[in-house]
């Protein structure tokens, strides 16, 4: 190699030296002032053993969650249980939220990501009522396209700080029980009928039916059957065994009014173990029926005393589908008579 072939080399490779600083000091230009943020925890001081209340505001609705004892009750519910495991599920899953991006916020930005007042507002309160955290939750993202955005589930959610009202961060959860509908919180444990004795309904307009049994494995029998009559003991049976499957969809408001119970259907029923069961089904309310019921004879089991007489004094909803065999007019409780051939 000569002197002359090699100075050349010298010159090349401190230009494209140069270039790549120069490149480099560019890219980092770049790079979002906010960096730092990324991968940071949403709030980094709050704890769990901390939070008393969690609010949760959206445009129309507002659903608060209070700690009470050992357990959360819906206030806007007239302290209905809510499910101990939703509540636990949903702070930790702030508590470890993290920073995955970060941009800036100008006002069309916020409407657009629905980081204003179109968006929900979740706030963690202590007992005290200072606020520990506040955040919005907005639009839904999505790393592709989706038909429905509805429906689909979301690989991110858009949020903001109130603090921090000029920048919009992106984590990676959807975020959905970020809801104010009482029925995403709610415990679903209904009052169950178990070992049913007799089952009476009685229909608003008349007619209904009335069966019993002697013991676990008798026969049912049903009252006032006419010459040629007969029960169809399959359907007995569900009759009187889906009272022990009930499940609510939701709690009624305590300002609900039309709900089809001062004209309801009457089902009355009593166990082999003693206990009475006096329920009123209302009309439906989309595919939930209005119930409230009473009970008694708990004497073998307070808890289940206990749980009963607490949602006894709630207009519940339950799922109209789970009532659906007991509420079939007599005649379907009938073995059809074989046709001639």
């Amino acid at each position: 190699m000569n002197a002359r072939f090699a100075a050349i080399l010298v010159v090349l490779l401190v230009i494209l030296g140069g270039a790549a600083l120069l490149y480099r000091h560019e890219e980092g230009g770049r790079r979002p002032d906010n960096v730092a943020t990324l991968g940071r925890t949403l709030f980094k001081d709050l704890k769990a053993a901390d939070i008393a209340t969690v609010r949760i505001i959206e445009p129309k609705a507002t659903l608060t969650l209070q700690r009470k004892d050992e357990r959360w009750v819906i206030a806007e519910r007239a302290d209905f249980p809510a499910d101990i495991g939703k509540v636990r599920e949903f702070v930790l899953k702030v508590i470890g939220l993290k920073i995955g991006q970060s941009e800036p916020l100008g006002e069309k930005d916020r409407a657009r990501l629905n980081l204003d007042a179109s968006g929900t507002r979740v706030e963690f309160k202590a007992a005290d009522g200072k606020d520990l955290g506040v955040f919005t939750v907005g639009r839904k993202y999505f790393k592709r396209e989706v038909e429905n955005p509805a429906k689909a589930i979301p690989d991110g959610r858009f949020v903001s700080l109130p603090g921090e009202g000029g920048t919009a961060y992106l984590v990676g959860d959807p975020l959905s029980q970020a809801a104010a509908a009482s029925a995403e919180w709610i415990d679903r444990t209904a009052f169950k009928v178990e070992k049913v004795k007799t089952l009476e309904v009685r229909y608003p307009a008349g007619g209904g039916y009335r069966i019993e049994r002697a013991a676990d494995n008798a026969d049912w029998k049903l009252a006032g059957a006419k010459p040629g009559e007969k029960l169809d003991v399959s359907r007995a049976n569900a009759a009187s065994y889906t009272l022990q499957l009930l499940e609510l969809a939701d709690v009624a408001p305590k300002e609900a009014t039309d709900t089809g119970l001062d004209k309801p259907i009457l089902v009355d029923a009593t166990t082999l173990d003693g206990a009475s069961y006096a329920i009123k089904v209302g009309k439906l309310a989309g595919e939930n029926h209005y119930v409230s019921f009473t009970s008694s004879g708990h004497s073998k089991d307070e808890d289940k005393a206990a749980r009963e007489k607490q949602l006894s004094q709630h207009v519940l909803l339950i799922p109209k589908s789970k009532l659906e065999d007991t509420l079939k007019p007599r005649a379907e409780l009938l073995e059809k008579p074989q046709e001639k051939k």
